[in-house]
């Protein structure tokens, strides 16, 4: 696939405004993060129960993967985006009657309804980044849009946290003994509303972008006949029908399904975490963060070794590999050394993302925005891998039920030193 009439001008547009995406989705994605502690004590949830913040958010992705691709092959690339947005800000909407009521049921809505707005945007800007330059510079520029997603991450628990009196949740939930049920009822009511003005302000900002995408000069994306061309031969005899047909999209889908895990994990159990090993929800609240500045430093690196001292797929074994050993570093160590290793998985996570892509999307010729929207669709496992853990904190505690990565990370590293390549001639 290619852009129209592609040059240093037309290039630079794009990707300031794809930018803005990344930071976007950056700032509502891991907002995740800190619901979740502040919705299972204004909700009184279960670990398990809170972690169908992150289902209900992602699984949107699953849902919405095949009708992202119908939404924009019917409406084009850039009104595409401009509905999605508004989609996004419906969602955010919903948060309001969600407070007022305290509901969890409409919270759950309302995070479904802004992923399902970003499983558009992000079926749209993930391949358009890549096809921007040389394949074997994607995943450096996918770096340099992670950098802009991360730091939107580590902003977004800290701003919510400027609107959430945190140390008003950690006492009432120290205090909730001592209260009768009415005022313990009254007092989760106030809590719940302090979450209102916040995503007002995020309702505006999304509606904004969404005016300013439908009047930006983005080229529209169209696929690229010399690759087809070259596919058609590649296959000749053996000519494809579906991505399907192609194992190196769909292992790259089940690694991206484990990979998004793992990273949803790293980034939306830390605060959680740190207040299960005893830390203040008020200081907990940074700890995203720390996950988030991990990342872009992995980002940074990416940005100047790949592909001149590194290869993708190299970084992509890098990664994986310290990624499990930063797990056993959680398991195996205690108190705020194991958060530390929570957070340095936020390094493993960084170049795994940018590598995938390009490898996946290698070689599929005419099937890529086919190949983007299955991808995309793996987006889903942030759903599953984090609700997977909330129910083993439940049963064997917060710290072993990271186990779960440990399976994830031995794919990835697979996929990234065979799995690519299965398939291809």
């Amino acid at each position: 696939m290619q852009t129209k009439n592609p040059s240093a001008q037309s290039t630079l547009g794009p990707m300031i405004i794809i930018g803005s995406l990344f930071f976007i989705f950056g700032f509502v994605t891991w907002l995740n993060s800190l619901l979740i502690p502040y919705l299972k004590i204004a909700c009184q949830l279960t670990e398990f129960q809170s972690y169908f913040v992150t289902f209900a958010f992602y699984i949107a992705y699953l849902v919405m993967g095949p009708i992202s691709t119908r939404v924009l092959d019917k409406f084009g690339f850039k009104l595409g985006m401009s509905i999605s947005l508004i989609i996004m800000a419906v969602g955010a909407l919903i948060f309001i009657p969600a407070a007022f009521s305290r509901t969890y049921i409409l919270f759950l809505i309302g995070l479904f309804v802004l992923g399902g707005g970003l499983a558009i945007l992000q079926t749209a800007s993930n391949p358009y980044i890549t096809i921007l330059g040389p394949v074997e510079t994607a995943a450096k520029r996918i770096s340099i849009m992670g950098i802009c997603n991360k730091f939107a991450g580590a902003l977004a628990p800290i701003i919510l946290g400027l609107f959430l009196k945190l140390e008003d949740a950690d006492k009432l939930n120290q205090e909730v003994g001592n209260m009768t049920a009415e005022a313990h009822s009254k007092a989760l009511d106030e809590m719940a509303l302090q979450v209102v003005n916040p995503y007002i302000g995020i309702v505006v900002v999304l509606l904004i972008l969404a005016f300013w995408i439908s009047r930006a000069n983005l080229p529209e994306v169209k696929g690229d006949e010399e690759e087809d061309a070259k596919q058609d031969i590649l296959h000749a005899g053996t000519e494809k029908t579906s991505v399907f047909q192609f194992p190196h999209v769909v292992l790259g889908f089940v690694a991206l399904f484990l990979y998004v895990g793992v990273e949803v994990l790293a980034g939306d159990s830390i605060i959680a975490y740190g207040k299960a090993q005893g830390v203040a929800l008020n200081t907990a609240k940074y700890f995203t963060t720390g996950t988030m500045i991990s990342m872009v430093i992995g980002y940074v690196i990416g940005i100047i070794a790949i592909p001149k001292y590194v290869k993708q797929d190299v970084a992509m074994k890098i990664c994986a590999t310290s990624g499990i050993i930063f797990t056993a570093g959680i398991i195996f160590s205690s108190g705020i050394t194991s958060v530390a290793f929570v957070a340095l998985l936020g390094f493993s996570n960084s170049l795994i993302w940018p590598a995938i892509w390009p490898l996946a999307l290698k070689g599929v010729g005419k099937f890529t925005t086919a190949a983007s929207s299955l991808l995309v669709m793996g987006i889903a496992g942030g759903a599953i891998i984090p609700l997977s853990y909330g129910a083993l904190a439940d049963t064997i505690g917060p710290q072993q039920a990271y186990w779960i990565a440990i399976p994830c990370y031995l794919f990835i590293l697979y996929y990234a030193m065979s799995g690519h390549k299965v398939g291809k001639k």
